[in-house]
């Protein structure tokens, strides 16, 4: 099977000297068309840092990161930008919706940043709401709805157009447990039936239990995973 996102020996420090802090070191890490990929470890274990640079969002110090073959630490910022606008979708904790603009006209920004016709992007937009089962919430403004809705339209926003990689940063911690479980269902459907690539970052062994193989971290390097588990199971293996 085709990796989508391919993590060859990707370090990240902060600082130079005795004042060096590895956020990363060494990390290797390939994610498959069609898998989900949990990423567990202790806060500071370098989980967000990882999802950032898989991103585009942060650039590490050294090492590769290849997306559809295309080694992002080469690329110029705008090129990069391109990329992730086509290519890589992001879901946030806290949503990161853009509270001036409603549901439709969130979720088609990165196609018009992309030069998409707005008439062309609302229509992709639409779709992508659709998608994620709520498409009546088109003309609604972010703060007028739930934390579910709002976490639904980011995740639409993630997937809209030709999108092959999807990082998602805790996307369920500030929701309950049933929309969690909700948010996380159309996670792994989108891997399913789409055969995008999926990386999770989470805390919580319930949430790791939906991908096809967790991943853990500890003190940025990658100390050990295994494939997908029971919740218990994934709970032994993070110790």
């Amino acid at each position: 099977m085709n990796s989508i996102l391919d993590i060859r020996k990707l370090t990240r420090q902060h600082g130079t000297g005795d004042q060096a802090v590895y956020a990363l070191r060494g990390v290797d890490l390939a994610v498959a068309t069609g898998e989900l990929v949990a990423v567990m470890g202790p806060s500071g274990s370098g989980k967000s840092t990882l999802l950032t640079c898989a991103g585009g969002l942060d650039q590490p110090t050294s090492g590769e990161i290849l997306i559809d073959g295309n080694d992002i630490t080469t690329l110029s910022r705008n090129s990069v930008a391109a990329l992730r606008r086509r290519r890589i979708g992001y879901v946030f904790q806290d949503f990161n919706l853009i509270p001036a603009l409603t549901a439709a006209e969130n979720v088609a920004l990165p196609l018009e940043l992309d030069g998409a016709r707005a008439r062309t992007a609302r229509k992709y937009a639409e779709a992508a709401l659709l998608e994620v089962a709520i498409p009546e919430l088109a003309d609604r403004f972010p703060d007028d709805m739930s934390g579910g809705q709002r976490q639904r339209v980011a995740i639409a926003r993630a997937i809209v157009g030709e999108r092959r990689l999807l990082l998602a940063d805790e996307p369920t911690g500030a929701l309950d447990s049933d929309t969690g479980e909700a948010v996380l269902q159309l996670l792994r459907d989108r891997c399913d039936q789409h055969g995008i690539g999926g990386v999770l970052v989470t805390h919580d062994a319930r949430h790791a239990a939906w991908a096809d193989r967790v991943v853990y971290l500890r003190d940025g390097v990658l100390v050990g995973q295994a494939g997908p588990l029971p919740e218990a199971d994934v709970l032994l293996e993070a110790r």
